[in-house]
């Protein structure tokens, strides 16, 4: 790409972030929340629509064939978070979120028309190719579009909105999956249509989202910054009805803005710049992946093995497990902003570590019915949820703008390959439920695995609650001393 005139004149001082960070909510920062934070939603209602494994007749599967489904949903989700968050860091945010939106919903869609396991194998990849990149360019859009003093509970409250498109699967497999409402050939096909409808509203809401101005700053396009920024603050005051006062321009940063960042250097910033922020990262990422995914795909299998339930009724115990999991992020989410970001991620992490171990214990004794233990798991979690969702806000303020969203794709998909194992470990503990030890054993080291991931952070993490994202970390293009 040809350098532009800004970038030949050499360093440029800019106000963006500081005019970004020093706006009032309105509803422009709610269109943000709503036309970007749909992703997770839409993320929580494939898995759901995925593990019902409604198609599994239909197509004439094994119950192995129906976990390759799940396993190749998840690396397309790792590729898409690997492939995308890099062109979202060089072609911009704006034109990753709409293309990869449009990605899962042709791969939704379209699965949702096979004739075949293979033709549902590879549609499946492509829809998770969308949601992995709608994970990595999203969650840097969020945050360099909010507001500092904000940041921190709006990408946790967004990110736990996984939850709420997980329970609007489970409530659409109740109707969709019951042969009595639905022809059993024609249910899970409409299932897979739920997304891609709600998707096609999200585009409408996301052309009028504009590219995040701190992107255009850090590659040469200042004059594009300021006029984006110019629009939101006419926005914002029209919605406000005050007027917002000039930013002194002893607040203004100095950039050399560049196009691209080879991965040499992002090896560089990543291992010998910010080693200590990468252990953070990684632990976080890892920890509650593993933790998640543990519990998340053998709880069926645990209410069934070792407390009896039907089948048909393991659906509703997960109801108050998906609601526990999405109110977490939103009551707790303030206290990241107020209380401090190491401290909460200490406690959610703690906490949820520390009642998982205690429900193993009397689960090992034989105290706790189907319900105790759900009730168990909706506390452990309603913490969990808030950990979890912080890892992703971590990621993305720990590291430069010009390498964000491939940061995040990067410890997305160590998270998801960490996590991918857990299932199958935890699956062979629960076996026929015969015997309680394996298990026992298993939630415990699920708690200690929690437990260090909290620890980890308080020793090495950052205090960036209401912190400029440039403060935090500088650009690459930083021209300052």
């Amino acid at each position: 790409m040809a350098r532009t005139t800004e970038q030949a004149r050499g360093p440029l001082v800019s106000l963006v972030p500081a005019r970004m960070d020093r706006l009032p909510w309105t509803r422009f920062h709610w269109s943000v929340v709503v036309g970007l934070g749909v992703a997770w939603i839409l993320d929580g209602l494939e898995i759901q629509i995925v593990a019902s494994a409604g198609y599994q007749k239909d197509l004439g599967m094994t119950a192995a064939e129906v976990g390759i489904a799940g396993t190749i949903y998840l690396l397309g989700q790792v590729t898409g978070a690997l492939v995308f968050g890099r062109l979202s860091d060089r072609l911009g945010r704006r034109r990753l979120f709409i293309l990869t939106l449009i990605i899962y919903l042709l791969g939704s869609g379209l699965a949702g028309l096979s004739p075949n396991m293979w033709v549902l194998f590879f549609f499946r990849f492509i829809a998770g190719m969308g949601i992995g990149g709608e994970y990595a360019a999203i969650n840097s859009a969020i945050d360099e579009l909010i507001p500092s003093k904000y940041r921190g509970r709006v990408d946790i409250a967004i990110n736990g909105t996984y939850w709420g498109g997980a329970a609007l699967g489970a409530a659409a497999n109740v109707f969709l999956l019951n042969p009595d409402i639905v022809d059993e050939n024609w249910g899970w096909r409409i299932g897979f249509f739920i997304g891609p409808v709600l998707g096609l509203v999200i585009i409408y809401l996301r052309r009028h989202i504009p590219e995040s101005p701190r992107w255009l700053m850090t590659h040469g396009r200042e004059d594009e910054a300021k006029r984006t920024v110019d629009e939101i603050e006419r926005r914002v005051e029209h919605e406000d009805g005050h007027r917002l006062e000039p930013v002194d321009d002893s607040k203004g940063i100095k950039l050399t803005p560049h196009e691209r960042v080879p991965f040499r250097q992002i090896a560089h910033v990543l291992f010998k710049v910010y080693p200590r922020r990468t252990l953070v990262g990684a632990t976080m990422m890892v920890t509650q992946s593993f933790l998640y995914n543990a519990i998340f795909f053998t709880y069926a299998l645990v209410l069934q093995n070792f407390y009896g339930t039907d089948p048909s009724s393991t659906a509703y115990f997960f109801f108050p497990f998906a609601i526990g999991n999405l109110l977490g992020p939103l009551l707790l989410g303030p206290l990241f902003d107020s209380w401090g970001r190491r401290k909460m991620i200490f406690l959610t992490y703690g906490v949820s570590g520390v009642v998982l171990a205690v429900s193993g214990f009397l689960f090992s004794a034989g105290a706790l019915d189907a319900t105790t233990q759900t009730i168990f798991w909706c506390v452990s979690f309603f913490f969990a949820s808030a950990g979890a969702s912080s890892a992703y806000l971590t990621v993305s303020e720990l590291f430069p703008l010009e390498i964000r969203a491939q940061a995040i794709g990067y410890f997305f998909a160590l998270g998801q390959i960490a996590g991918s194992i857990a299932p199958t470990v935890y699956g062979a503990l629960v076996g026929e439920g015969e015997d309680r030890g394996p298990l026992t054993v298993g939630y415990l080291l699920g708690a200690g695995i929690m437990i260090v991931g909290g620890v980890v952070a308080l020793i090495f993490g950052v205090d960036a609650e209401r912190k400029s994202l440039e403060d935090i970390s500088k650009p690459l293009s930083s021209a300052d001393d």
